[in-house]
Parts: structure tokens; sequence; C-alpha cells
């Protein structure tokens, strides 16, 4: 089964060009140890949040983008072995500065607990972070599971939703302070792909009309702290051109 490393940086508005030549760069090195794709997203409709959002977990200043990314592994075991050999590679440590304070990234790795569709030709993803309950995994899956059929009739293209199993606690930011997670909370990594940004703002219309007597009191996590934010395809190691629109 897949397993992500999944991460979110702050990235100068100015030094997009120079952050695209550096995750180029680091894909060569990643796929050289095994990396089976690599995907870096960056933010265009990412509010701030009165308390948590995608730019409060990485402390983002007005004149910073967020950037939502992941690398895909054949699994969790391949991942760990190729990160050990990764950070004895010199290849790696040739690799230019990083364009932005790497000490404000937030990454953790990341299981799938249910995936479907795909995203070839997607032009948009909406990236969510969410604090779940460990004892709630099943739940939260079976709700995710429920929920696609409602996305795919609105033009979404495909969907990941994948577990926090190897999530570090950093000295300044990570995935527990970005949801405010309590004890026993994990922080699950999720994306939706869309054909288009378009499509996406008419599918949230849609949904909000008819899902306006949905009980949020009734889902297996905290929706307050859960917090989302719209995303263009910057580097996908894949090649896939975003569709027309």
């Amino acid at each position: 089964m897949s397993y992500y490393t999944g991460s979110v940086t702050a990235v100068p508005a100015a030094n997009r060009d120079a952050y695209l030549a550096y995750v180029a760069a680091c894909w060569k090195v990643f796929q050289a140890h095994g990396a089976l794709r690599m995907v870096e997203c960056w933010g265009v409709d990412v509010p701030y949040g009165q308390r948590t959002s995608f730019p409060r977990a990485v402390q983002a200043g007005e004149d910073e983008a967020v950037v939502f990314a992941w690398i895909e592994w054949p699994d969790q075991a391949f991942a760990n072995a190729a990160w050990q050999a990764l950070m004895q590679d010199p290849a790696m440590h040739a690799l230019p500065p990083m364009p932005c304070d790497g000490k404000r990234m937030i990454y953790g790795g990341f299981a799938p607990v249910f995936a479907h569709g795909q995203d070839a030709g997607a032009g948009y993803y909406q990236g969510f972070v969410v604090p779940v309950p460990a004892a709630s995994k099943d739940a939260y899956t079976a709700m995710a599971r429920d929920m696609w059929s409602m996305f795919t009739d609105t033009g979404a293209l495909g969907t990941v939703e994948a577990w926090g199993v190897d999530v570090p606690h950093g000295e300044r930011t990570d995935f527990y302070r970005a949801v405010e997670a309590t004890e026993g909370e994990v922080a699950v990594f999720s994306w939706i792909c869309w054909p288009d940004r378009a499509t996406c703002d008419a599918a949230a219309r849609a949904m909000e009309s008819a899902g306006s007597d949905i009980d949020m009191s009734q889902m297996p996590f905290d929706g307050q702290r859960m917090f989302w934010g719209g995303f263009e395809p910057l580097f996908d190691s894949e090649g896939h051109a975003p569709a027309a629109g």
C-alpha cells in the first residue's frame, strides 16, 4: 500500500520560481531512492482562519504563500529506509539552499485509509488537515467513504485520506500544534482533486445548500479545528498537465 510523506511549507511569493527549481532538483534525488511520485501545490485560496488554518500552521507572513505537498512511496518500511539513505547521500547535501524557511515546515508520514478516483489532469486541489481521535479511525474511514459519492456527483476526480502514523513533534511547528491536537488524537492529511477551481467552487456552493441539515456534532472529529485550503499544482513528477478550463 502507498505511503506518503506529507508537508506544508510557507514560501515567499517572490520565490515561486526559485522554489519550483528547488523541488525539481529534490525530485531527482528522491526518485533515485525509490520515490514513486512528488506533487507540490501552491496556495491560491488559503484563508488565515480565526483558530486553525494553513497559514497559522506554518506561521506564514503576508508576503508568503502556503505550499501543500506530498511524496509517494511504495510503503512505510520502504520510505523509512529511503529517508535514512537520503540523509547519507551527498546528492542530498549538494542541493541548493531552500528558498524558504524550512524551520517552519511541518511534515509527517501518512498511510491512506481511503483513496478513490485519480488526479490525472487535475488543475486544482483542496487540501485538508483534520484532528481525529485514534479510537475513531474506523468511523472516520466510513464517513470518508460515504461522503465520496457526494464529491463525485459534483465533479471531483479523486481523493486520498491519509492517517498520521509517523508524525513528529517539532520545536516550533508541527501537525499537532496546527490542529490543536489533544492527547489521543491523530492528524489526518488529505486532499480532493478537481478539474479546476471553478468546478470546486461550484461544488462547494451546491453541497453547502444541500447539506445545511448535516449535524456536525455527529462527525467523528472536531470540525472546528479542521482546516482546509485551495491549491494549484506547481510541480508534479508524473508530468500531469492541468485540465483546460
